[in-house]
């Protein structure tokens, strides 16, 4: 019932919203991976950014694409928790670790093994509209474990202005997606991280835009 349920709210809500109400750019969108175990490395400014990634890919793989999010913000009611776990197919992740031997990465690298597609935002949190913050190391953890699995570097413009932080309201925003190459763990965290970075960096400027006031 849950799996009906999340085809028909993608079909009916997710796609026409994001399609015709926003409506998307997307620059080189065969670089996608056609299948997992694959990792989706995005900026995080908009709780739109999730269901733009989702929607890129065909629907036969939406039982397969699984971001990864806060548990504590996303379980933290039952009806959220639900539509979380079941309807948008979130891993939740411990934001802090409260023992030596906790593995925040168990159930992520569950679905990498399971040969799932995952989003991760690195900067944790949702930021100011456009504008990128550091971001967290745990992704590189997660490529040290599978240097097999390539991490795909996307740039969000536009998501953070059509529904920002703290707002409820959706503003109809014309939203671009910048797509780049396939990034693999290379010897050190600082080196990958450097190197994600830069790639997102990249993509950014490739728009040419103008920073929001």
């Amino acid at each position: 019932m849950n799996h009906a349920i999340r085809f028909l709210f993608f079909i009916a809500v997710v796609r026409p919203l994001l399609l015709v109400v926003l409506g998307l750019n997307v620059r080189r969108w065969e670089r996608l991976p056609g299948e997992g175990p694959a990792v989706i490395v995005a900026n995080h400014n908009s709780h739109l950014d999730v269901l733009v990634l989702m929607t890129l890919f065909p629907l036969r793989l939406l039982p397969r694409i699984r971001p990864v999010a806060a548990r504590d913000y996303f379980l933290r009611n039952r009806l959220l928790a639900w539509f979380s776990l079941n309807i948008i197919g979130i891993i939740p992740i411990e934001r802090h670790v409260r023992g030596a031997h906790d593995d925040p990465l168990a159930g992520v690298g569950e679905a990498v093994k399971r040969k799932e597609i995952l989003i991760i935002f690195p900067e944790g949190s949702r930021g100011d509209p456009e504008r990128l913050g550091e971001f967290k190391s745990g992704v590189a953890h997660l490529a040290r474990r599978f240097p097999e699995v390539p991490f795909y570097p996307v740039f969000l413009h536009g998501l953070g202005k059509a529904l920002p932080r703290g707002e409820a309201l959706l503003v109809p925003f014309f939203c671009d997606v910048f797509i780049g190459e396939p990034l693999f763990w290379e010897a050190g965290r600082e080196t990958f991280m450097t190197a994600l970075e830069s790639r997102v960096k990249e993509l950014a400027d490739e728009g040419h835009f103008t920073p929001w006031e």
